[in-house]
């Protein structure tokens, strides 16, 4: 089940019933996933190095809310981040943002979304120097999402944190003892308090009935890989597999998700159009960088970071760049080479 294919069949009726709520970015989204891979997306031209068989493919369109498109990215970003791992224990946090905040989320979504990657980053940092808790800077992977697995819109914030951190007055490694990492309920106070000064200062209007108790979730996930591997599946291909996408008949379209309490596979079944806007509204401001690391797994900090795997006795391995998939002949199943290649036709003229 394509999502382009329903884009095609339920664009009139989305246009009808959601053109206020159509932003921009969720408009070049469409646009997007309607030409990828087809020849209005543009074309390459391909030859086998064997047989010279030739033929031609059409582009994939490289959006990163299209479920077509971006799994070498997420590859390439997972290689990354296991250049990186330690032989720690791994922690995940997750803030989440309200209910009564999400209309107001959703109307400065740039503004709200940089301040929760700020506020919790703080709130963190602070937890980690704090010499009861651990008394280091920590490192932090932190990665947005807006959906729940309903696709309902709902913005939090995973961090994956190692645990331990660099004391840099002593100029050693701290590790983090036991499988506990920071008390939830204390991390929650103070990424409320301090989220709400910020958006107060930003000039934005609080709504009157907040909630006094906010969710901040902390949990033991390992040796971090699983998590990050987790984490990789929304980076750069939409919300929702194509593979969920399970019915389309009668005007309506079912996708199933798996409830995280039970466990279980449920099913979702909306109109169509009902179900694209679904979708769509997780298209992110154009530019955002939904991932973001900060202490000493920061890009700029590569030099502490082998410090800390050279403590640690990391074994690094030399890593060779992960090469791109390679198109095989259909006649002899050798790889092709691209020989040329053709502009989009919306670039071209």
């Amino acid at each position: 089940m394509k999502l382009a294919n329903l884009l095609h069949q339920y664009q009139p009726e989305l246009e009808a019933n959601h053109a206020d709520r159509l932003l921009p970015g969720h408009r070049r989204a469409m646009g997007a996933m309607l030409r990828c891979r087809t020849p209005d997306a543009g074309q390459i031209w391909l030859q086998c190095t064997e047989c010279a068989e030739t033929q031609s493919h059409p582009h994939s369109c490289g959006h990163r809310s299209c479920p077509r498109c971006q799994h070498h990215e997420t590859s390439l970003w997972l290689d990354r981040q296991r250049t990186k791992l330690l032989p720690v224990e791994y922690f995940m946090v997750t803030f989440t943002l309200p209910r009564e905040l999400r209309s107001l989320a959703w109307r400065n979504q740039t503004l709200i979304y940089n301040t929760l990657f700020a506020v919790a980053r703080s709130t963190l940092k602070d937890f980690g120097l704090n010499p009861k808790h651990l008394g280091a800077d920590i490192g932090m992977t932190t990665v947005l999402h807006t959906h729940s697995r309903r696709l309902a819109y709902h913005p939090h914030l995973h961090v994956i944190v190692p645990g331990g951190g660099v004391d840099r007055a002593r100029r050693q490694w701290k590790k983090k003892k036991g499988k506990y990492l920071f008390n939830e309920f204390a991390l929650a106070k103070v990424f409320r308090a301090r989220f709400l000064a910020a958006i107060k200062a930003a000039g934005l209007s609080i709504p009157a009935q907040l909630p006094k108790h906010w969710v901040a979730d902390c949990k033991p996930v390992g040796k971090g890989e699983p998590a990050l591997e987790y984490l990789s599946r929304y980076l750069y291909r939409g919300v929702i597999s194509e593979n969920n996408i399970v019915a389309n008949r009668d005007g309506k379209v079912t996708f199933r998700y798996l409830e995280s309490k039970t466990g279980k596979t449920l099913y979702r079944t909306l109109k169509g159009e009902d179900f694209l806007w679904l979708v769509l509204q997780h298209v992110l401001p154009r530019g955002f960088r939904r991932v973001r690391d900060y202490g000493f797994l920061h890009g700029n900090a590569k030099r502490l970071l082998s410090l800390v795997q050279l403590v640690l006795r990391v074994v690094i391995e030399a890593r060779t760049p992960r090469p791109r998939p390679v198109f095989k002949c259909p006649r002899c199943q050798a790889p092709m080479h691209i020989t040329g290649f053709v502009r989009p036709a919306w670039q071209s003229g």
